[in-house]
């Protein structure tokens, strides 16, 4: 899929939000990384991630050559700051139906509006695909994109007490959250 949308920023810069292509494979890498060594709410730590610049590239080449799923890139000045992106839950006739949504963002651009900006692309996408449904898993002390997900119109199906253990904190509770995507 492809996607591309500029919008304002709280702070008065603009933000390019586009499907990434491999030709940012080392920058989303780079911004993967940072963004997992700043916050314990995303799925893995950066000294997990198995991929090198080239399999990054790859990656975002295939979802951009996706009919159906997308890594959606927000850049300020050249610089990517966060990504996100949907993914198919499995091409099953049972679950086709289903996308997950997945957001990272780098603490020093919190709060501008970005997050957001990526949330609404990654429903206006799955739409797009045709999807039914889309689903996130989010920490439950992670009360800001709580807040942020339920105002896109997300709703709280779920929770798992034990859905992630960190390494610093202990166990964290996961709320499971979906949003239906036709009228």
């Amino acid at each position: 899929m492809t996607y591309q949308k500029a919008i304002n920023l709280k702070d008065g810069r603009t933000c390019i939000l586009r499907n990434g292509t491999a030709a940012d494979g080392k920058s989303v890498l780079d911004i993967f990384n940072l963004t997992h060594e700043q916050t314990d709410w995303l799925l893995s730590y950066s000294d997990e991630n198995r991929f090198d610049a080239q399999q990054e590239a790859d990656f975002l080449q295939a979802k951009t050559d996706s009919p159906d799923e997308i890594e959606i890139l927000a850049e300020i000045d050249g610089r990517v700051v966060e990504t996100a992106g949907i993914s198919r839950v499995g091409t099953k006739d049972k679950v086709k139906h289903r996308a997950e949504m997945g957001i990272s963002v780098d603490k020093d651009f919190w709060g501008l509006g970005i997050g957001r900006a990526l949330t609404s692309a990654c429903i206006e996408c799955a739409k797009e695909a045709g999807y039914a449904q889309l689903e996130l898993d989010v920490a439950a002390q992670n009360e800001r994109a709580i807040t942020l997900y339920e105002s896109e119109g997300f709703v709280q199906y779920g929770r798992n007490p034990k859905g992630f253990r960190s390494r610093y904190s202990g166990w964290q509770e996961l709320v499971l959250m979906r949003l239906e995507l036709l009228d």
